[in-house]
C-alpha cells in the first residue's frame, strides 16, 4: 500500500472529495434502517405520534398529572403548557386552533410550548407515571378494577365486596383530589416501581396510549396524524436516498476518473523509463514482461484503486456505523454480530493461504504465454518452412494450458467464497429473527427495532464481505504494482552526467577507443579487450571479423547502448560517458543490423528524426540510399503506407529505408551494422560510391561480413575473439593479416585478391 499511496500523492484532493462523499453515503445508508424502524413501530403502531408529551392537552388531564408530581416536578411540566384563551390570538389563529382541536369552546384546553429534544425527553419523563397511572386506571381490566376497589374501600372505609355499583361508578380522582399530597405522591411512586418491573418500551407504549386518548377527546384527526407521519418519513427516506444516489455517481465517476488517471500516468512513465533502458535492462526485463506489466499489470492496478476508492475505504465506515448503530437498537444481540464476523475472517483468511501463492504465479503464466505468443508471430515463415507448426501449436498450448489451469483455481476458490457468505448471512438472519422473536415476545423490542437490527447486521456483514472481496483480490494487484514498481525503480546501469561536458569543436566527427575493454551484465569473460583505434572524419572505418568476434559490440559502444567496462570511447575528444546521451546520439547516425521500420508511411519513416525535415532532403536521402527506384515505381510515393515492422516492403528495401533515414539526418558520424547485407552487389556499390561522395565530410564506420563492401575502407579492423588482430588497408591486411586472408580468400576470386583489382570489382 505505501507503493500505490506514492503514486496517488498527486491525487490526494480527489481521494479527500471520494472519502467525504463516501461518509455522506454511509450515513444516508445506516439512517435508512432507522426510518423503516419508525415507520413500523411508531407509524403503524403508535399510529404516527412519536412522543409521550402530548401536543395538546385537556386541563382536567394535566391537573390530574399535576396531583402525582412534587412541588419541582409540577412547576416544570407547568411551564411547558400555554393555556389556549381567546384573547391572546387573533380571529385566523383561534380558527385554526379551533378547525385542528373541535373541543376547544366546550373545553379548557393547553398547548404545549416549544420544547428542545432535551427539554421533551425530561418532560416524558416526568409526566410517563402519571400518564400510565391515569390511563390504568380509566381503563375497564379486571386489574384496574381490583385496584379501584382497594382505592375506594380505603376511601369509603368499606370492604372490597361491601362496595355497591353506585360506589364503583364513583370518580376515583374527586376522591385524590381530598387526598394530601404526600399519600398521592407515595401512590404514584408505588406505581412506579411497579413499572420497573416493565422493559421501557412498554412504558413508553402505554405513555403513547395515554396521548392517543387525549388526542381522539380533543377532537384530532389521528387518521391524519399517521399519514403525516407516514409521508413525512417516507420523504426523508426518499431524500437520503436520493442522497446516496449522488454520493454513489460522485465516488464512481471520482473513483473510475483516478484510477484511469494513474494508468494513464504509469503507462506513460513506464514508457518513459523504458526509453532509459540500455541493452542491460532489456536483458533484465524480458521484452514480453515489459508489455506485460504495461497492459495487464497496470489494468490489474487500475481496478484495485476502483474498488480501493469505492468499496475497501466504504466498508470501514460502514462497519463502524453499523456498529455504533446496532448498539444504540439492542446490546442483547451485539454477540450475534462477533460471530459472523469470526465466521467471516475464518473463511477469509483460509481463502488468502491458498490463493496468494496462486496470483504470484499467475503474472508469471501470463509473461510466459505472452513471450511464447510474441514468439511464435514474429518467427512464423521459420515455422512455416521447417514444417514446425504442430511443434509451436503444442508449445502454445502447453503455456495456455498452464494459464488456464492456475486461473481455473483461482476462480474456483473465489467462487466458493459467495456462497459460504451467503450461508453465514443467512443463518444470522435467521438467528437473529429466532432471538427477535423473543425479545418482542416479552416486550423488551418492537417488530421496527427487529428490522432495523437485521438491516445494520446485514451492512455490517456486507463491509467485512467487501474487505473480505478485497482481502483476495489486492494480493494480486499488489504483485501486479510490485512488478510496476520494479521497472520504475529500476537504476539504468546507462546514466547522463549530473553535470555533462560539450564536444569540443575542433575535433567534430573523431571517434576514439582507448584500450576498451567490454564484458556483458553477469558475464565472467570479456567480449571485447583492448580495442584501440580512430575512427576520423572524411574517412571510413571498417569493422570485419568471423561470426561472434565482437563487431557489432564494437559500434553499439559509440552510441551507449553499453557502457565499457574498461579504458574509455571519445568522440570529438571527450569521454561519452561525460556527455548527455542526447547530444552524443545527435551526431550519430545509426543503421543497425536489422532493417527497422515504423507504421506509417516511406515519408514519416525517413523523417524520422526530424518531422519538419524538407522534403528535398527527404529525397536527397533516398537517392543517396538508392531507395528512389521502388518509391517512385509506387502510386503513392512517399506516402506509401509502411506496415507494422514493415512488412509490406522487402529486406533489401527496408535495409536502404533505415539508410536513408540516418542520412536524412545528415550527422557527424555513421554506423553502418552490417547494413549492406540485403542488397545487391551492383545496389551496394553504387550505394557506397554516392555514400562516400555525398558525406565526405563525416565519418563513417561500417560493420560487414563481406569483403567486397570494405575493400575501399581507409582502415579496415580485424576481429577475432573480441580483439584487434589486424589494422589497415586492404592490401596492406592482406600481407600482415593471416584471418584477413583467409576471410578474402573464401569471398574473393584470385583476381580480385590483389588491391587494384579487388577495388575495380568493387566499383
Amino acid at each position: 500500500m505505501s507503493k500505490l499511496g506514492k503514486y496517488l500523492k498527486k491525487y490526494w484532493w480527489q481521494i479527500l472529495i471520494v472519502v467525504g462523499f463516501l461518509v455522506v453515503q454511509a450515513y444516508g445508508d445506516l439512517s435508512l434502517p432507522q426510518y423503516t424502524s419508525d415507520i413500523v413501530d411508531v407509524g403503524i403502531q403508535q399510529g404516527g405520534i412519536d412522543s409521550p408529551v402530548p401536543e395538546v392537552i385537556r386541563k382536567q388531564q394535566l391537573d390530574r398529572i399535576l396531583m402525582f408530581l412534587p412541588e419541582n416536578d409540577r412547576q416544570t411540566v407547568e411551564n411547558s403548557y400555554t393555556l389556549l384563551d381567546q384573547g391572546d390570538y387573533s380571529d385566523s389563529q383561534w380558527k385554526t386552533y379551533l378547525e385542528k382541536y373541535p373541543v376547544l369552546y366546550g373545553e379548557a384546553l393547553y398547548v404545549r410550548n416549544d420544547l428542545t429534544e432535551e427539554e421533551e425527553a425530561a418532560i416524558g419523563e416526568i409526566i410517563s407515571t402519571p400518564a400510565m397511572l391515569i390511563s390504568y386506571l380509566s381503563s375497564d381490566g379486571e386489574e384496574a378494577l381490583a385496584v379501584k376497589k382497594d382505592i375506594l374501600s380505603q376511601a369509603l372505609q368499606k370492604a372490597p365486596e361491601d362496595l355497591t355499583e353506585t360506589d364503583l361508578q364513583t370518580d376515583l380522582f374527586q376522591i385524590f383530589q381530598q387526598m394530601p399530597s404526600e399519600a398521592l405522591q407515595e401512590m404514584a411512586a408505588k406505581t412506579k416501581e411497579q413499572m420497573g418491573s416493565l422493559s421501557e418500551m412498554l412504558t413508553d407504549q402505554i405513555a403513547v396510549e395515554f396521548v392517543k386518548n387525549e388526542y381522539t377527546a380533543v377532537g384530532m384527526d389521528l387518521e391524519k396524524i399517521q399519514t403525516r407521519y407516514i409521508t413525512v418519513t417516507g420523504a426523508k427516506m426518499l431524500g437520503f436516498s436520493l442522497l446516496i444516489m449522488v454520493s454513489t455517481i460522485v465516488v464512481t465517476f471520482l473513483a473510475a476518473r483516478v484510477a484511469a488517471s494513474l494508468s494513464r500516468d504509469l503507462r506513460g512513465r513506464i514508457f518513459g523509463k523504458v526509453l532509459s533502458f540500455s541493452n542491460a535492462e532489456y536483458d533484465q526485463f524480458s521484452t514480453s514482461s515489459l508489455i506485460t506489466r504495461s497492459t495487464n499489470d497496470i489494468q490489474q492496478v487500475q481496478m484495485m484503486v476502483v474498488m480501493l476508492l469505492r468499496m475497501l475505504l466504504y466498508a470501514p465506515i460502514m462497519a463502524a456505523g453499523g456498529v455504533m448503530k446496532v448498539l444504540g437498537t439492542n446490546t442483547s444481540m451485539a454477540w450475534i454480530i462477533g460471530v459472523a464476523v469470526a465466521c467471516i475472517l475464518a473463511v477469509v483468511t483460509v481463502l488468502f493461504l491458498v490463493v496468494m501463492p496462486k496470483f504470484q504465479l499467475l503474472q508469471k503464466l501470463i509473461d510466459r504465454l505472452n513471450l511464447v505468443t510474441r514468439e511464435i508471430i514474429s518467427g512464423l515463415p521459420v515455422i512455416r518452412a521447417f514444417s514446425r507448426e504442430r511443434h509451436e501449436e503444442d508449445r502454445f498450448e502447453k503455456a495456455n494450458k498452464d494459464l488456464t489451469k492456475v486461473n481455473l483455481f483461482v476462480n474456483r476458490v473465489m467462487t466458493c467464497m459467495m456462497p459460504l457468505m451467503m450461508l453465514i448471512m443467512n443463518l444470522v438472519t435467521v438467528v437473529i429473527v429466532w432471538n427477535g422473536a423473543h425479545g418482542i415476545e416479552a416486550g423488551d423490542m418492537q417488530v421496527g427495532d427487529m428490522i432495523a437490527f437485521i438491516s445494520y447486521t446485514m451492512q455490517i456483514i456486507m463491509s467485512f464481505l467487501m474487505l473480505a472481496m478485497m482481502s483476495i483480490m489486492l494480493p494480486r494487484a499488489a504483485v501486479s504494482l510490485k512488478r510496476i514498481d520494479d521497472v520504475l525503480t529500476a537504476k539504468p546501469s546507462i546514466e547522463d552526467p549530473v553535470s555533462p561536458r560539450h564536444f569540443r569543436q575542433e575535433m567534430k566527427g573523431v571517434v576514439e577507443f582507448d584500450h576498451v575493454h567490454f564484458a556483458y551484465p553477469g558475464a565472467e569473460e570479456d567480449v571485447l579487450s583492448d580495442i584501440t583505434f580512430t575512427a576520423e572524419p572524411g574517412k571510413t572505418t571498417a569493422v570485419i571479423g568471423s561470426t561472434g568476434s565482437g563487431k557489432s559490440t564494437v559500434v553499439n559502444l559509440i552510441p551507449r547502448f553499453f557502457d565499457v567496462t574498461g579504458g574509455a570511447v571519445r568522440v570529438d575528444g571527450v569521454d561519452i560517458r561525460e556527455v548527455s546521451r542526447k547530444d552524443l546520439r545527435d551526431r550519430i547516425g545509426y543503421v543497425p543490423q536489422k532493417g527497422v521500420l515504423f507504421s506509417g508511411t516511406i515519408e514519416t519513416n525517413i523523417k524520422f528524426s526530424d518531422e519538419e525535415l524538407s522534403d528535398e532532403k527527404m529525397e536527397r536521402a533516398a537517392r543517396i540510399a538508392q531507395a528512389t527506384e521502388f518509391v517512385e515505381g509506387k502510386a503513392d510515393r512517399y506516402d506509401s503506407p509502411i506496415s507494422q515492422g514493415g512488412t509490406n516492403v522487402s529486406g533489401g528495401q527496408k535495409q536502404r529505408l533505415s539508410i536513408a533515414r540516418a542520412i536524412a539526418k545528415d550527422p557527424e558520424i555513421f554506423i553502418f551494422d552490417d547494413s549492406f547485407s540485403a542488397l545487391d552487389y551492383k545496389t551496394d556499390a553504387v550505394l557506397r560510391k554516392t555514400l562516400r561522395e555525398e558525406t565526405k565530410d563525416a565519418t563513417v564506420i561500417i560493420v560487414a561480413q563481406r569483403i567486397s563492401t570494405i575493400l575501399n575502407a581507409d582502415q579496415i579492423l580485424v576481429l577475432d575473439e573480441g580483439k584487434i588482430v589486424g589494422k589497415g588497408t586492404h592490401e596492406e591486411l592482406m600481407v600482415s593479416c593471416e584471418e584477413y586472408q583467409q576471410i578474402a580468400r573464401s569471398q574473393l576470386a584470385e583476381s580480385e585478391l590483389s588491391g587494384k583489382a579487388g577495388k575495380e570489382a568493387a566499383l
